[in-house]
């Protein structure tokens, strides 16, 4: 049996913690196609890097949502960037060896690449909104909450409403 997806209708945005939430952005592109036995180890390091934070809510991870193609995007929300950090660091953690598996398999030959970028989100320094969706992004990451005369434009729900 499947996921039952609930979109909630009308329009609903994030509301980010007091402390702002971390959002981390890392992914994989294949070079090479038919080098499946490089990059496959790869592709593969991120379900367990998932399974493990998922078993260790005190890591930090808030929530995730993958994107697949010959690019891969792995969008995750973190408590902080300490956390992010604490994890990658960690070498009882998967992160760790798969790093080291990537650097001895791949190194710089160029069959497989991946990335990441990093942003720390305050309060007031991102909005979202969602029309007519199910809980996703931050949204679904942090609280969801209806969207409200108060923040029913970008410039509100960023804290502008005063700026002309």
């Amino acid at each position: 049996m499947g996921v039952v997806v609930v979109v909630r209708a009308g329009r609903w945005t994030a509301e980010v913690p007091e402390d702002g939430v971390t959002v981390f952005l890392i992914g994989m592109r294949v070079n090479r196609p038919l080098r499946v036995d490089r990059w496959w180890p790869v592709f593969r390091a991120m379900p367990r890097m998932l399974r493990h934070l998922a078993e260790h809510p005190e890591a930090g991870l808030l929530g995730w949502r993958p994107w697949f193609g010959r690019t891969t995007l792995l969008l995750t929300y973190w408590r902080s960037v300490e956390h992010l950090l604490a994890f990658a660091g960690d070498q009882a953690a998967p992160h760790a060896p798969a790093w080291r598996d990537f650097n001895r398999r791949v190194g710089a030959d160029g069959t497989v690449g991946v990335w990441h970028e990093t942003y720390q989100v305050r309060r007031g320094s991102a909005e979202a909104v969602y029309v007519n969706m199910p809980p996703f992004g931050m949204a679904a990451a942090t609280t969801s909450v209806p969207v409200t005369p108060a923040t029913t434009s970008a410039r509100r729900r960023l804290g502008d409403a005063g700026r002309s």
